[in-house]
């Protein structure tokens, strides 16, 4: 109990550090660049104290159940030798994990509200679940087999690309933001274990070059079906006509006045119900395919309880913290009519909020502790979020001057290709999984709302043509800056 107690101050130390620079930018901008103060700034203040609680509690229950679960899983299923029952179940998992995520939701339901229905919420959740079931059963398999990764990543970006060339221009922004939003919270730390698990258990199998890689291969499969279904299911003339939409504003005192004990505990369940599909996945595997009792099931349990806690802390801490600030700082430039300022505040809160992420953390200290190579983690986090802050950046000017998504994301992707040819053999996978990781619990509603948000105050554009592929932004860079530094390092070497 003792070290649990220790282990969760420490945490929270951490969480509270890697919160500050949001808190720095967010301060910054509004004593500086508009010299005021914002008027619930007590509410802001309580919501990222419970976000900092949230993110706290996540971590723990990633350390002490999820990740541990992962592994286990994976020893269980290669000592049956049948690699058709672990793709199944990687299918199971990678379905149930994304049908439930909260990000997909919200981006699913967001395309929806935009299109006024023409795109309907839950198919597009069910081409996303599906796909990311589909190529986490491939990851198994690739893994188990020792395909390589790097060539398969390349193939699937280049399939990306010629189908993006025929997609209606709509939804091009909308499928490369879904394949960032389907490496998500509670997805990511699932698979990436398995991942491990395999690399850890195989001989002769390295953690970072077979280990990983999951991630970047379920964020490229949701590109591909939904520009397909875009293709064949909505035609090319999709989206060209105007599309009227007044961004959403919610206030955050809607959530302080309901927030009794009864709201709580029914907010809760309600996280818990996204993990179910999950958990069931889980313990059918484990009874009925494995027929073993789940090893650690103490820790397990409490990994899932610590997981719901974290999830619901993010969910009210941003909406009473992040939210408000971040559409009150992004209406506030818009009004200022200086592009120097949006262009700053891009930057800064995407390096800021991926500095935040707890997925991203979670992964590095994973990949640092069962990897043979010592990796620098904060090092990597700075790369990251250098990476994620030039992202934003360049999609909020392709926002500005209304750019064409599919050439600048060609040019981008095509960098990375020549990258993956330069970068050490060990560092691809690591490099490309890193870019979906960022996309995470808080990178995505803030990015999200402020890409809508733009696109709606900027005369001439179109919300669901514009308005959506920040996060797609979001995910390159990592890739680029963190392949880019091992090549140096490698030089010299």
């Amino acid at each position: 109990m003792n070290g649990l107690v220790k282990q969760f101050r420490h945490t929270f130390i951490e969480s509270t550090v890697n919160l500050i620079p949001i808190l720095l930018i967010i301060v910054g901008f509004q004593l500086f660049v508009f010299q005021s103060m914002p008027e619930n700034v007590i509410s802001i203040c309580i919501g990222f104290f419970i976000v900092i609680i949230g993110v706290t509690f996540f971590l723990m229950g990633l350390e002490i159940g999820i990740f541990p679960l992962g592994n286990n899983l994976s020893s269980e299923f290669l000592e049956r030798k049948s690699i058709f029952l672990f793709a199944l179940f990687g299918f199971a998992l990678g379905f149930s994990a994304s049908i439930a995520e909260p990000a997909i939701i919200a981006v699913a339901s967001q395309a929806g509200e935009i299109s006024k229905g023409a795109l309907d919420p839950l198919t597009l959740r069910l081409i996303i679940a599906t796909s990311v079931g589909l190529i986490t059963a491939f990851g198994i398999v690739r893994t188990i087999l020792g395909w390589n990764i790097a060539i398969i990543i390349i193939v699937g970006y280049v399939i990306v690309l010629v189908v993006t060339y025929f997609t209606p221009p709509a939804i091009i922004g909308l499928a490369y933001d879904s394949g960032g939003v389907a490496t998500n919270v509670a997805t990511v730390p699932l698979i990436v274990a398995l991942g491990i698990g395999i690399a850890s258990a195989l001989q002769g199998r390295s953690v970072l070059k077979d280990g990983f890689g999951f991630v970047a291969l379920a964020a490229i499969t949701p590109m591909i079906s939904i520009q397909l279904y875009g293709i064949f299911a909505l035609g090319s003339d999709f989206g060209t006509e105007a599309i009227e939409f007044v961004a959403k504003v919610e206030d955050e005192a809607h959530y302080q006045e309901g927030f009794t004990i009864i709201k709580v505990i029914t907010d809760l369940f309600k996280t818990f119900l996204n993990l179910v599909p999950i958990i069931a996945t889980i313990l059918i595997f484990q009874y009925l395919v494995i027929k073993k009792p789940l090893a650690n099931i103490s820790g397990v349990i409490f990994g899932f309880i610590f997981l719901v806690i974290g999830l619901y802390g993010f969910i009210v801490g941003i909406k009473l913290g992040l939210f408000p600030i971040g559409e009150s700082i992004a209406g506030s430039l818009v009004q200022m009519n200086n592009v120097f300022f949006i262009y700053l505040f891009a930057f800064l809160i995407g390096f800021g909020t991926t500095m935040a992420e707890p997925a991203l953390v979670a992964v590095i200290k994973q990949a640092d502790k069962m990897s043979s190579i010592r990796l620098n983690v904060t090092i990597i986090r700075l790369l990251v979020a250098i990476g994620v802050g030039f992202g934003i950046l360049f999609g909020a000017y392709k926002i500005v001057n209304g750019y064409n998504i599919w050439l600048l994301i060609t040019i981008l992707y095509s960098i990375v290709v020549v990258l993956t040819i330069f970068a050490p053999k060990q560092i691809v996978a690591f490099a490309f999984d890193l870019g979906g990781v960022t996309t995470s619990e808080i990178t995505v509603p803030i990015v999200t709302a402020f890409g809508i948000f733009l696109a709606t105050n900027i005369e001439g554009r179109n919300v669901l043509m514009d308005g959506f592929g920040l996060i797609a932004f979001a995910s390159v860079f990592p890739m680029i800056t963190v392949m880019s530094y091992s090549i140096i390092m490698n030089l010299k070497k």
